[in-house]
């Protein structure tokens, strides 16, 4: 009797554990907010944080993220072990209009606003080689609002917002907001204290990461902290 009592009890408590376990939690669909308003995605209290200090106008960025985004999300990210966090370092006008396109709109549409970006930067960066004096001169206008709404005119931004469900009503509301510019240009200047000089560049749980420019060497120190 004992014996059948304890195979009754044992199934269960196996029957509750596997109630009580539910899916695993797939943490690339947890986007957060950072207190300067860099978006952060996956677990928050990950077991390694990564800051990415990134440029929309740096190709090398847009190499990395062609390179890394992918396996960040499915081996790191997706299991909660890593955090990725996103920061602009702003470089020149263009720079900033993307950043602020990218920012737009509710926090969850932040990493495929980037994504989209970086993957059609050799497309859309073209007028920095073909653009006439007259339209350098407008991207150099001290106006925010007519600065940036030229450059999303030139350089197409205005499209690739398009396909990303923005009409271009939505899309000037963001292309306006000095406030988004001034807390992206405080995310450039916090940059800079730290000692970050150029893009891509890395931190690892606050430390800045020194000679580390591309994927293949930002995953060995990601795997050796783990």
């Amino acid at each position: 009797m004992m014996r059948l009592l304890l195979r009754s009890l044992a199934a269960v408590t196996a029957t509750a554990l596997s109630l009580g376990a539910g899916p695993a939690v797939n943490w690339n669909t947890a986007i957060g907010l950072a207190p300067d308003g860099a978006h952060v995605l996956g677990n928050p209290a990950a077991l390694i944080k990564l800051t990415e200090y990134a440029s929309y106008t740096c190709s090398h960025c847009a190499v990395f993220a062609r390179e890394a985004e992918a396996p960040l999300r499915l081996a790191y990210i997706r299991s909660g072990k890593v955090s990725w966090e996103m920061k602009h370092l702003i470089r020149d006008p263009v720079d900033l209009a993307v950043a602020m396109l990218a920012d737009c709109g509710p926090k969850e549409k932040f990493f495929l606003n980037n994504a989209a970006f970086f993957a059609r930067q050799n497309v859309w960066i073209k007028p920095m080689l073909t653009a006439s004096a007259a339209q350098k001169a407008r991207w150099q206008s001290p106006n925010l609002v007519a600065r940036n709404r030229a450059i999303a005119a030139d350089f197409h931004l205005y499209e690739i917002m398009a396909t990303r469900g923005y009409d271009r009503m939505t899309a000037d509301r963001c292309l306006t907001d000095a406030a988004a510019a001034k807390r992206i240009g405080a995310q450039t200047e916090e940059a800079a204290r730290l000692g970050v000089d150029s893009t891509p560049m890395f931190a690892l749980d606050g430390n800045v990461l020194a000679a580390t420019y591309d994927w293949s060497l930002l995953r060995p120190q990601i795997d050796a902290r783990l």
